[in-house]
């Protein structure tokens, strides 16, 4: 075949058997080209000749400039088994250099292990088609799947396909450009500050009441909640440090989410009496030092094991069952980061302070995340607008009666 685009017709069309008959199929159209450095040539098809056309001309500049490279014959098990080898033994790093965190590693296996291998896992990487993704993603969501669920297996796929572009183990990566379900979702709860209060004051033990303070107050993560140590906190000061995160699963001590993530958080005299009262507590038994919030057990809280963090189950179970006794609904630990970022707003702190508390990487997203809460949302523009336009008309009066 000579260098450039071969029609390829469908078995059975007459024109695949004599070029003077007419075409009753949909072709395909293959591109080739001949590559010097590999003694070869590189074939790819294409379902419109328009495609193949571009993907020629772009093939021939790559080989001038020694960029194009011919996909390699691995199956999409191959490569996604590949790359959670990668994951977990740090050769494969996050775009920004970073290794990624056990969290993020478990949920790429298990998407890989539950959705992607088992629906093409045996297929050559380079063979699966931007049509073949989009007909399993329209298959998901009406199978019932989430927007979220189809959100969070697809991701993965594609990370591993823009890893093999760059490789040149595939020429195209099927999976950009793909339309996904969009992920409304449900606006997550925020307690007002008298809920905030209740709910705190509902639990019965000092260490209870200390870290769903801290998570309302200080607005940390739950891994850094549980890697908060006694040396990053300044009662005197007014401030605690984060500077750690832990995995619950590996309990091991991490790095923060981000390099933001690494931050001083300013402590208000509620959450101060909160964090008295627990270090008072623990000094009673030579526990004030090492994680500020331990395990804890016994009858009352006057055991705390303070060279290991709490328990997220344990926690969550314990201070639920003291919610529901008091009739009050059960908060969770993102829900409270949500409610301090809401009572900062509401407070007046300006959103680059608020940025730099919460850990996020840029202004940006303290927007995109809570925007709705701040000065300028709908009822707040209509309020100021109103006063502007009251306090024009009665000036306007005022002139006209002078």
């Amino acid at each position: 075949m000579a260098e450039g685009i071969e029609v390829r017709h469908r078995k059975g069309c007459p024109k695949a058997d004599d070029e003077a008959r007419r075409c009753n199929c949909k072709p395909s159209y293959r591109a080739s080209l001949w590559s010097g450095r590999e003694r070869r040539k590189i074939k790819k098809t294409f379902p419109t000749e328009a495609a193949a056309k571009a993907w020629l001309q772009d093939a021939r500049v790559g080989l001038r400039k020694g960029t194009l490279v011919t996909p390699k014959p691995i199956t999409v098990r191959q490569a996604c088994e590949a790359y959670m080898a990668g994951m977990k033994d740090g050769t494969i790093r996050t775009p920004g250099g970073d290794p990624y965190k056990p969290g993020v590693i478990r949920s790429y296996t298990s998407s890989f292990r539950i959705r992607v291998i088992p629906q093409f896992g045996d297929y050559r990487l380079g063979d699966v088609r931007h049509v073949d993704l989009q007909d399993w993603v329209d298959a998901m969501l009406a199978a019932g799947s989430t927007p979220r669920t189809i959100a969070v297996t697809v991701g993965p796929l594609r990370t591993v396909y823009r890893r093999a572009v760059k490789r040149g183990e595939v020429a195209v990566n099927p999976a950009a450009g793909l339309e996904l379900p969009a992920d409304r979702g449900r606006r997550d709860r925020i307690a007002s500050p008298e809920e905030a209060e209740m709910l705190i004051s509902a639990l019965p033990t000092i260490i209870e009441r200390a870290v769903w303070g801290t998570a309302m107050y200080a607005g940390l993560r739950l891994g850094e909640l549980q890697g908060l140590r006694w040396d990053d906190v300044d009662l005197a000061g007014g401030k605690l440090r984060v500077e750690r995160g832990w995995d619950q699963f590996t309990k091991q001590v991490l790095t923060t989410k981000t390099r933001a993530g690494v931050r001083s958080v300013p402590i208000v005299p509620i959450l101060r009496d909160l964090l008295l009262d627990l270090r008072m507590d623990q000094a009673k038994v030579g526990a004030d030092h090492g994680y500020v919030f331990g395990i804890w057990g016994g009858k009352g809280n006057r055991r705390y094991t303070p060279d290991r963090p709490f328990d997220r189950a344990t926690m969550w179970l314990y201070s639920r069952r003291a919610w529901k006794a008091a009739n009050m609904t059960p908060i969770g630990f993102h829900e409270c980061r949500h409610t301090f970022a809401s009572l900062m707003i509401a407070a007046g702190v300006n959103a680059k302070a608020l940025t730099t508390y919460l850990g996020h990487t840029t202004i940006s997203m303290t927007y995109d995340r809570y925007g709705h809460l701040m000065p300028g949302n709908e009822a707040e523009a209509a309020r100021l607008l109103d006063a502007f336009l009251r306090e024009k008309a009665e000036e306007r009066a005022r002139l006209a009666g002078e």
